[in-house]
């Protein structure tokens, strides 16, 4: 889809510039470096860091005490009774039921805290990059500035250009 925007956009250029004396001019830029060399980017990133190895540290812990419960659990089976080799068997479950909780309420997509934190770290940064796009493009007369890191996406788009709403007009009077 993003290619086939990115055709649309090159030949509506080469239309434009064959009806009247245009230059349209194009920019991109790389969002991958940006993220990766921008201080804010960068404390955002260490910020979750430090959360995940937290989270990871927890789960280590919990994971060393089922297995120390598991070891003790082991030891003294012969001894117990059947009701006591239930019971522990059972709190042997529950603690691997709360890690299995714990990862899934820290790590779960969409809704774990992971990608809950990741989103409400990024999201001023992104809205800051996104920002500094626009004035760039606006300042040197850009119309358009794509994203060359993963698929082609247009971050800035000069609103002169913008058929969206000539295109719904048309599919909403060919339905008619």
């Amino acid at each position: 889809m993003k290619k086939v925007l990115l055709l649309l956009l090159i030949s509506a250029a080469v239309a434009v510039g064959q009806t009247q004396p245009f230059q349209l001019k194009v920019g991109y830029v790389d969002s991958e470096t940006i993220l990766a060399q921008y201080p804010a980017a960068i404390k955002a990133k260490s910020d979750l860091e430090a959360l995940v190895s937290k989270w990871r540290q927890q789960v280590d812990s919990m994971t060393a005490d089922l297995q120390q419960a598991y070891t003790e659990f082991q030891k003294q089976a012969q001894t117990m009774t059947p009701d006591k080799q239930k019971e522990a068997q059972q709190k042997l479950v529950e603690k691997d039921q709360k890690i299995q909780q714990f990862r899934e309420q820290k790590f779960s997509q969409p809704n774990g805290e992971y990608f809950l934190r990741q989103e409400q770290l990024m999201a001023p940064v992104k809205e800051k990059v996104f920002e500094a796009i626009e004035q760039i493009a606006k300042e040197e007369g850009m119309h358009y500035v794509l994203d060359k890191a993963g698929d082609v996406v247009v971050l800035y788009a000069d609103p002169q250009f913008d058929i969206t709403f000539k295109v719904l007009d048309l599919l909403k009077r060919g339905k008619k």
